[in-house]
């Protein structure tokens, strides 16, 4: 009864477990014509024979025995063998198995229900190596033996059978790269996410593109994360080296969780010659990652900062004020108070939970940026505003990715806000992207914003994840709600050439587009866009074209707090309406080292406010539009016209891709030229170099 107790025991613990039929372990050419049930021993016994055959063992060490190099790797679809890190206490031993290891051939792929997968493997090796040798492998048990101890007292009653030693039992040392597969978010980042879509646009692929930021696993799918890593990995032996140059700062995983930690910074010193004015941003921060189980994901990240920008940008923040005495707000980021000296102390603070209960669906509440378009503008919904309250509801079947996302934002100007409070308005945004055929993306987007008005708080009209907005509009008072429709496109001309669109209409008048009258009720917007990767047979040179076109008074409204806007912040482009925009982006990788390079031309219409010309001439999303200059004749550029120019150069080293830290530098040009020069609104010929260090996990939108 004892053994049969032991065995039952071992087997509920996996000791004694039957080989998964749906999973086959890859395997040599000698291995080929075995039973599947006898294919794991043969590929441990035929890769140590490999390894050794090519295994030099360095000469400027002794041939002791003891000596041991854990390899830490996977075996992809392919059937390819990809370092993930390598540990030994000799950085020359490292060095003598990678070397071995690089000239493994490429085996028969590990298959689950007969389809290619991946395999992840954890080996320690002794050295130097011996035809007789073989491996220690690990797999996450090899504590469980111990497990089941009886009590030794024997005076222990029966309610003590179930205790044991359970926490020795606790792992906590096997990360291997977990967030790389995981549902985490990948944070917005430009230069990040340029890689993955050079991947993910290749024709055939059924990847939808627009909706960020993308989870990991999802990237994976299209873009080899690991094998990136990998390849970015420094051959380093000490805690300090590895910590700097390859891993996060904290990392824990044991079977069913990982969780990761890194402190980080975006530190910057410049000078703006223009305004004659020393320039620094100081921001400390502290970000986190982590899975439970399959299903669960988290986030979060807190930063601390302080920083005097250049003059123009300066003036962006204050202009941007809200009621209650702070001096303004930091574009992207959120409400800055008065560090004194012109400087600027603004806290951001963003975090979320996903939860993916099947393969089709996302669920994911949070506080943070979102992203829509696959250009470098979105004319839909873009991070230029700060981090806001969301649940997002996202699902991917067929050729569908369908995306709903519930929001709560805040207007902050003193002629809205009531008893000290900002005015709370809500917004609920939906996108449908349809993969019409492997070369073409369209995509259709409708949302609304209502103002929490009569005591009305979250309308539960709109909470249907399937409806028609302007039906809604309708039911509940056309000022009582902003809805906006559009629809967004890709073509991907070849696997490097794709070009994109997005169109907004905000109101429409047919009659008035075909009399060309200059309706002010013909808000719109459109984009037209065109990325090059691999530009000129270049591998990681990607090169981008883009134009943006928004008419007077789109994004704003007659009732002024339904404006599309956050926190005195555009929700789409920067520069809010009436304007027109060309771009030209180019992006270059190379092991760690980027360089970018980034040229605007454009011109906008500002509103006069001379003190006898108030009207609203549309480009202010924030004015009512019931102050418009006219009802027809409406023109782009009118008002105060704006030529405005920036050109960007940036240069950069990223020191660790786990936790995206980099270094870099920066010189901007700016050209900003109004015909008439009235108040804060002056020609302004700005320069500004800027060298720094920094944590990549948000935009910076200077170019404003």
């Amino acid at each position: 009864m004892k053994n049969l107790f032991l065995i039952i025991s071992l087997f509920s613990l996996g000791i004694l477990t039957a080989q998964n039929p749906v999973e086959k372990f890859p395997y040599f050419e000698e291995c080929k014509d075995l039973p599947v049930n006898e294919l794991e021993d043969c590929f441990y016994k035929n890769l140590y024979s490999s390894l050794y055959e090519n295994y030099k063992h360095p000469q400027q060490l002794p041939l002791n025995a003891g000596e041991k190099v854990t390899l830490r790797f996977e075996v992809n679809r392919e059937g390819r063998f990809i370092p993930i890190r390598f540990d030994a206490v000799y950085a020359e031993l490292t060095t003598a198995v990678r070397n071995s290891f690089e000239k493994l051939p490429v085996i028969a792929a590990p298959t689950y229900n007969g389809n290619p997968t991946y395999m992840q493997f954890v080996l320690r090796v002794p050295v130097p190596m011996t035809p007789d040798g073989s491996f220690q492998v690990f797999n996450g048990k090899e504590q469980e033996n111990s497990v089941v101890k009886k009590s030794s007292n024997a005076l222990d009653s029966i309610a003590f059978a179930k205790a044991n030693e359970e926490y020795p039992q606790i792992i906590s040392n096997q990360y291997n790269g977990q967030q790389l597969k995981s549902n985490g978010l990948i944070a917005l980042s430009n230069q990040r996410y340029h890689r993955y879509e050079a991947a993910m646009n290749r024709i055939g692929n059924n990847a939808h593109t627009a909706v960020k930021p993308y989870t990991f696993s999802y990237v994976d799918q299209y873009f080899d994360l690991e094998a990136e890593r990998a390849s970015l990995m420094k051959d380093e032996s000490t805690w300090l080296g590895k910590k700097w140059w390859n891993e996060h700062f904290f990392e824990l995983a044991g079977d069913d969780y990982w969780f990761v930690v890194d402190p980080g910074v975006d530190l910057q010193i410049g000078k703006d010659s223009g305004d004659d004015i020393n320039t620094f941003n100081n921001t400390r921060l502290v970000n986190v990652s982590g899975g439970i189980g399959k299903q669960i994901t988290f986030g979060a990240s807190i930063q601390e900062s302080q920083g005097r920008f250049a003059g123009y940008f300066n003036r962006e923040i204050e202009s941007r004020a809200p009621d209650g005495g702070n001096p303004g707000i930091v574009p992207g980021r959120g409400i800055a108070e008065d560090g004194g000296d012109t400087i600027y102390d603004y806290p951001v603070a963003t975090g979320y939970i996903n939860y993916k209960p099947s393969k089709y669906f996302d669920l994911q509440l949070g506080h943070g940026q979102h992203f829509i378009g696959d250009g470098y503008r979105s004319l839909v919904l873009s991070d230029n505003s700060q981090p806001f309250p969301y649940a997002k509801v996202n699902a991917k079947f067929w050729k569908l990715d369908y995306t709903v996302l519930y929001t709560s934002l805040r207007d902050v100007r003193s002629e809205v806000t009531a008893d000290d409070s900002f005015r709370t308005k809500f917004m609920v945004h939906h996108y449908l992207s349809w993969n019409a055929t492997e070369k073409l993306n369209i995509g259709l987007f409708e949302s609304v914003l209502w103002q929490d008005d009569n005591q009305r708080g979250f309308d539960f009209n709109y909470l249907n994840p399937i409806i028609f907005y302007q039906a809604i509009e309708l039911q509940t008072g056309s000022r009582g709600g902003n809805a906006l429709i559009g629809a967004t496109a890709k073509y991907k001309f070849t696997d490097r050439i794709t070009g994109y669109a997005q169109l907004v209409l905000d109101e429409f008048s047919g009659a008035s587009v075909v009399n060309g009258d200059g309706s002010y009720q013909n808000k719109s917007a459109y984009q037209l866009g065109l990325k090059w990767q691999n530009a000129f047979k270049v591998k990681d040179l990607m090169l981008q074209a883009e134009y943006n076109r928004v008419r007077p008074y789109t994004y704003s409204h007659n009732t002024v707090v339904l404006n599309y806007a956050n926190s005195n912040q555009a929700l789409a482009h920067p520069w809010g309406a009436n304007f027109y925009e060309t771009t030209f982006i180019g992006r270059y990788t190379k092991d760690r080292w980027y360089g970018n390079a980034q040229f605007t031309l454009g011109e906008r219409g500002l509103d006069i406010n001379d003190g006898i010309d108030n009207a609203f001439y549309g480009g202010d999303i924030y004015r009512s539009e019931d102050d418009r200059i006219a009802d027809n004749g409406n023109e782009l550029g009118q008002g105060n016209r704006v030529t405005f120019m920036y050109a960007q150069l940036e240069a950069g080293y990223l020191i660790n891709p786990a936790s995206q830290l980099r270094i870099y530098g920066q010189i901007i040009y700016r050209d900003f030229d109004p015909h008439f020069e009235i108040g804060n609104v002056q020609e302004q010929n700005t320069t500004w170099l800027n060298i720094g260090l920094r944590t990549d996990i948000m935009n910076w939108s200077f170019d404003r």
